[in-house]
């Protein structure tokens, strides 16, 4: 029985004695009642929007042939591709890149850093923490610095006009601060 449709009367079609014949065939070949089958057909064709006159074109295995023949062709346009413009392009980069050794080469005998000396990784995290802690104790400092003096700006009130603020440093000490920030 089919599911959903167990409670529906069935209507009957007069079509030719062979073309029933054939429908029934095709039924039993993909295992549905006719009903289900006229249904999928019909949705078929309602959802690509085909009508049953319609010519889909070739079948499967001539269009997986001629995807194949295609993807043969476009193998063939990149090879060419690859020997007409990207193998003397290669070529030129590659005598750059020959004579840019030659040169380093040169430079190489002028100039000796000598070779690098390895450390572990221990070493390396000290390294960072250590610059890390000076960093931070700088940082530190420069607010201290700051607040002594943020401590020593007062305001003045003016009788006329607006009041300003007033920065009680000598001038060694403000020598001194620039100095220190440079």
């Amino acid at each position: 029985m089919d599911k959903g449709y167990e409670k529906e009367k069935f209507e009957s079609l007069s079509i030719k004695t062979s073309v029933a014949k054939r429908f029934r065939n095709y039924c039993r070949s993909i295992s549905k009642s006719q009903s289900m089958t006229l249904y999928n057909m019909v949705n078929f064709f309602e959802s690509n929007g085909v009508s049953p006159e319609d010519h889909l074109g070739d079948t499967i295995a001539t269009l997986k042939g001629q995807i194949i023949k295609r993807s043969n062709a476009v193998i063939a346009i990149i090879k060419n591709i690859e020997k007409i413009h990207h193998k003397p392009t290669t070529a030129i980069l590659q005598s750059l890149f020959e004579e840019t050794a030659s040169i380093e080469k040169e430079s190489e005998t002028i100039f000796d850093f000598g070779t690098p000396t390895l450390i572990t990784e221990n070493e390396e995290l000290t390294y960072y923490k250590n610059a890390y802690y000076k960093t931070q104790e700088t940082h530190n400092q420069m607010k201290r610095d700051t607040k002594e003096l943020l401590k020593k700006v007062k305001y003045v009130k003016n009788n006329f006009g607006i009041g300003h603020y007033r920065w009680n440093i000598t001038k060694e000490a403000l020598e001194a601060l620039k100095q220190k920030l440079d």
